[in-house]
This record gives structure tokens, sequence and C-alpha cells, in this order.
């Protein structure tokens, strides 16, 4: 019998934007000195961190300016990421928390998720030497939300397509100062220890609907 056309169309794709920021240096400059001057001042809060500094997720308030530029971009991306369910263009009112991350040698965040949230991202102040040697660790894990449930049933076989090749697993992003990217917050992630003689420091944000108690 023959066959007809067959279409294949990728379903429940999960979307996520990566972006450098312009003039990154002299940014990353001043978030540096606000952030290693707060932790001096603060402890580390406990969260997703296994070592490293966690700082309150008040960023907002003493980030000053240049996270205000941080945030003020990823707003403009997740809002342009976002739609009703008609598929029109939306302005949701955000409601947005931010926090920064040091990380030292031997340091990483566990596997977790962001509740309560709708767009979750990072920005990297200080990669501590992650971009340009592999061997530092200090990865972005992104987890197929579909779980492991393909490559349980056969993991010699992948799905055709662009995006057969990570189904089951996950997708790696290495630290680059100045760089940005947004997911979903539903997506599970983590970071991998960082074998560096440096710092890594990174910030972090969510992009919600109501304020979290």
């Amino acid at each position: 019998m023959a066959s007809g056309n067959v279409e294949v169309r990728g379903l429940f794709a999960t979307p996520v934007a990566a972006l450098m920021l312009p003039d990154a240096e002299a940014r990353n400059a001043d978030l540096e000195e606000i952030i290693l001057s707060r932790r001096t001042e603060q402890a580390s809060i406990g969260a997703s961190n296994i070592g490293g500094w966690h700082s309150s997720r008040d960023l907002v308030q003493w980030g000053g300016k240049r996270i205000e530029e941080v945030l003020a971009v990823a707003r403009n991306v997740v809002t342009q990421m976002t739609s009703d369910r008609d598929g029109k263009p939306v302005r949701p009112d955000w409601v947005v928390e931010a926090w920064a991350n040091v990380n030292a040698a031997g340091d990483s965040n566990s596997c977790h998720y962001h509740p309560g949230s709708f767009w979750s991202g990072t920005y990297y102040v200080r990669d501590g030497g992650c971009a340009d040697d592999p061997s530092l660790g200090g990865e972005f894990d992104m987890f197929d939300p579909r779980g492991p449930t393909p490559m349980m049933h056969a993991p010699s076989l992948r799905f055709a397509g662009e995006d057969g090749r990570s189904a089951g697993s996950a997708e790696t992003i290495r630290p680059r100062a100045g760089l940005m990217f947004i997911f979903p917050s539903f997506l599970l992630h983590a970071v991998r220890p960082y074998r560096g003689r440096d710092l890594r420091i990174s910030v972090a944000f969510n992009f919600g609907l109501y304020a979290q108690g």
C-alpha cells in the first residue's frame, strides 16, 4: 500500500532565549563590585546552592541602575515571548525578583525549578574562565521536561528531526560574561560544580504575576 504525504510537526516545544548584552564589560565591573560588597555583609541563604553564596531575593532593591539595565532587557524579552491563549500579544504586569550567585571552587547548584513564576533567567557577570576552558565545569544544565522516558525505553534510538538528539537528556549552556538566557520556570535545571580558581558570578531572576510569599 502506497503511503500518502506524512506531515511531521514538532509539538510541545520549550522556548529558551539567549542573547549577549552590549556594553557588558563596564556593566559587569559595576555589578561585580556591588555583588561582592553585599557578600561581605550578608550570609548566604539556603536554596539550590551547594556551597557558594546565594544572596537574598531583593537584588532589585540594592543592585542599582546596572541591575535595572539587565532586568529591563529581560522584561522586554519575556514580554515578547508571552501571548494570550489566542496567540495575541500581551503586556503582563510582571512581578520581578532577582538574586546573585557567587560560586568558587567546588560550588554548584542542585537540580531545581522556580515555582510561582512564569519565566526565569540567568545573566553572567563573571564566568570564572568557564567560557574558554571546558575543564573548569560550571555549566548550566536544562533537563528535558519530558523526563528520561525516551532514553529509558530505547537508549540507542532518538527522534528524527532538529530536537531529537536531546530527547530524554539535557541541554548545556557554558557561562560567558554578558550572556543572558531565559527559560520557562517549570524547566528543571542545575549548575555543575565549578573547578576554577576564580569566581563565577551570576544574576538569576524570575518574572511572575503574583508576589511570592
